[in-house]
């Protein structure tokens, strides 16, 4: 599932666990950016945000980058830094409130103040904040992607499900002028936890949904790193700028898993001369790239500027990522037959509780949310 238990750590500290990643156009507000992470897979409605974690999205500005081998996107060294931190949580009048005040922190220093669960947020020096529990909007057949990677058969059937409907995240939702991000207008997102204090560990990061959990864990087809669990290695990494002691790991899992993708429709789209994938840099980017001045859109916008660049091409929409967006069916499709054949479906194309096009977007919590598998 797009982020959700990406690895031991996450399963061991599901709190810092990052499910998705949004960022898009504000639909009700123009001139304004609106970035989404959801965290803590299966949350119950009542449940706090970590009073332990600094909830951080980083954006920065990006250029076209030259080489046709290379990420299609070069990212520049000023940094557009929102955090967001939460008191502990006090006692609440209910089972399912939360007694919580959040605090976030622009680039220029200044802070904003909400109460979790408040939906009309905080909102002062450019910035509305808005954290609480929500409807889990992503979309996915889960068990038949997991199926086809274990069997090497497409699984999908058309209709199908979403994985354990119902479940609930923590949200954190921040809408941002985009004045505030310095005349820069082509950026990329990325989120991140880490333990809050004067020493910030990264837990985990997050920019373009299942680079961890289906192109980074299957083990089985990478001839390198059998053995190598390499998605907490991953998760340490700097989005913006990838270390070199295990940028070869990641390449060889990564060309080796693309390349059973793009074999699953029994002929080859990607074609790796010298035997890295054509997609394998473009997902080492790993970071969502929004145009700020394209107006809102919620098909086809995901990926787009980057396939564009890619091509040659200007890009036509504000890229980034929509909560209503079906990107699972984006992706298999580039990945099985590089978008020249027909779209690779897994059966479910909208949430069950889609989001609004008004802050603070996501749907309510559903009040009784399913139970996780006990091996979750």
């Amino acid at each position: 599932m797009s982020d959700h238990i990406s690895g031991p750590r996450a399963l061991a500290d599901p709190i810092a666990d990052i499910t998705d990643v949004y960022a898009f156009p504000s639909p009700e507000r123009p001139g304004h950016l609106v970035l989404v992470m959801n965290t803590l897979p299966f949350a119950k409605p009542g449940d706090a945000l970590s009073d332990g974690l600094v909830y951080r999205f980083r954006l920065r500005p990006l250029t076209r980058a030259v080489a046709d081998d290379a990420a299609p996107f070069a990212a520049g060294a000023e940094e557009f830094v929102f955090d967001c931190v939460f008191s502990a949580r006090e006692a609440g009048n209910g089972r399912q409130r939360v007694e919580q005040e959040g605090t976030c922190t622009t680039p220029a220093a200044e802070t904003v103040s909400f109460r979790v669960g408040d939906e009309r947020g905080g909102s002062g020096h450019g910035v509305r904040a808005f954290a609480g529990a929500r409807w889990d909007p992503f979309i996915m057949d889960a068990p038949a992607a997991l199926k086809t990677i274990a069997t090497g058969k497409l699984a999908f059937t058309d209709p199908s499900a979403i994985y354990l409907d119902g479940k609930n995240v923590l949200s954190l939702v921040v809408e941002l002028d985009t004045a505030l991000l310095g005349g820069a207008t082509l950026v990329g997102v990325v989120a991140e936890t880490l333990t809050r204090g004067t020493f910030n560990v990264r837990i985990e990061r997050v920019g373009r949904p299942e680079v961890k959990n289906m192109l980074l864990a299957p083990k089985q087809f990478d001839g390198v790193n059998r053995d190598l669990e390499i998605r907490d290695l991953y998760n340490m990494e700097d989005a913006f700028h990838l270390g070199a002691a295990y940028s070869g790991a990641y390449r060889a899992r990564l060309n080796a898993n693309l390349a059973f993708w793009d074999g699953l429709d029994g002929k080859t789209d990607w074609h790796t001369g010298n035997g890295s994938h054509p997609l394998t840099e473009l997902v080492l980017a790993d970071y969502l790239v929004v145009d700020t001045t394209k107006p809102y859109r919620e098909q086809g916008s995901f990926l787009e500027i980057e396939l564009a660049s890619r091509r040659g091409k200007a890009h036509e929409t504000c890229g980034g990522r929509a909560l209503n967006d079906d990107v699972m069916d984006t992706l298999f499709t580039q990945w099985i037959n590089a978008g020249e054949g027909p779209v690779i479906r897994d059966g479910v194309d909208r949430s069950t509780r889609p989001g609004s096009q008004t802050f603070p977007y996501l749907s309510p919590p559903n009040p009784d949310p399913p139970e996780p598998p006990e091996h979750h």
